[in-house]
């Protein structure tokens, strides 16, 4: 193990320095950045995929502004139920709970309210919504690879301790309740990299079957669904971040999660491939064109 030292070392993935810089006297958060960055992405593929499916230019980005703030409140509440005793337990601070810039945020609270916001936003606007979130889906998975990044600036989320020559450095001084367990020398697995990566892998793949099987009635949103808890399973057997609702049956509730929306997202999409194949003939519920005159005239 000695000889192997200097490999690892010098191949290691170092922490940064720091996640803010100050901009005067507005503080520049990697974190945010990560986030704001894989939105813009995600609304930018999904205003593509959406224009090639029979959609009007810009409203996916009309549909984002729905998504975006319940999204954002979703994950939040996940992320606080499922790690409340860092906020609201002996000695805590509960006004933390509010502090979205320490970090934080669960990927599945987040998926959930943002589609609400979606299906508010659709329904108001005529759109069918099995179309427009086929649409959307794929560019969500480039979002959650590019946010991944913030919890590297954040140095949080990191798996147990690896003598692989990736392992993450993490600051010895960090007090994050866990880190303080283990030496000063001590690597990481990257999950936020492993993540990172999977999710990139898995855009690439529901793309390609989107286009090789023309899926639709909600396929490519069952397809995301399935190619990403695959993934997040076997990434959050790595972590060793203390949540509280862990350990049943031997799994943290994380991995129930994605074993269950596994399942439900898989049958789903044998159901539907057998109900209604193929795409959806039309993406509205109403003639926006019908629509757009009746208004203009009124």
């Amino acid at each position: 193990m000695s000889s192997m030292l200097p490999l690892i070392t010098a191949l290691s993935i170092p922490s940064p320095s720091q996640g803010t810089w100050e901009i005067g006297p507005v503080p520049l958060r990697a974190y945010a950045l990560c986030i704001i960055a894989g939105i813009m992405v995600a609304i930018w593929i999904g205003e593509r995929r959406w224009i090639a499916r029979g959609g009007t230019a810009g409203e996916v980005s009309d549909l984002a502004i729905w998504a975006i703030p319940f999204g954002l409140v979703g994950a939040r509440l996940y992320h606080v139920a499922t790690d409340w005793q860092k906020y609201f337990g002996d000695g805590q601070h509960p006004i933390e709970a509010l502090y979205i810039w320490r970090g934080g945020l669960g990927v599945w609270g987040g998926i959930a309210m943002g589609a609400l916001g979606v299906v508010i936003g659709a329904r108001l606007r005529g759109i069918k919504l099995l179309p427009v979130l086929d649409a959307m889906a794929p560019g969500v998975l480039v979002a959650q690879a590019l946010g991944r990044w913030g919890n590297w600036f954040n140095q949080e989320l990191y798996g147990r301790p690896t003598d692989l020559p990736w392992g993450l450095e993490i600051n010895p001084d960090l007090d994050d309740g866990v880190r303080y367990q283990y030496g000063a020398d001590v690597l990481f697995h990257p999950t936020f990299l492993y993540e990172f990566l999977w999710c990139l892998a898995a855009f690439a793949v529901v793309i390609w079957a989107d286009r090789r099987f023309r899926l639709g009635h909600g396929r490519v949103l069952a397809l995301y669904v399935m190619a990403y808890t695959v993934g997040r399973f076997w990434i959050e057997r790595l972590r060793i971040d203390d949540v509280q609702l862990s350990d049943v049956g031997g799994l943290r509730f994380n991995e129930w999660t994605s074993i269950l929306l596994f399942v439900l997202a898989t049958a789903y999409f044998l159901w539907a491939g057998r109900q209604r194949p193929g795409r959806e003939e039309t993406v509205y519920s109403r003639d926006p064109v019908t629509e757009a005159t009746s208004q203009s005239a009124d």
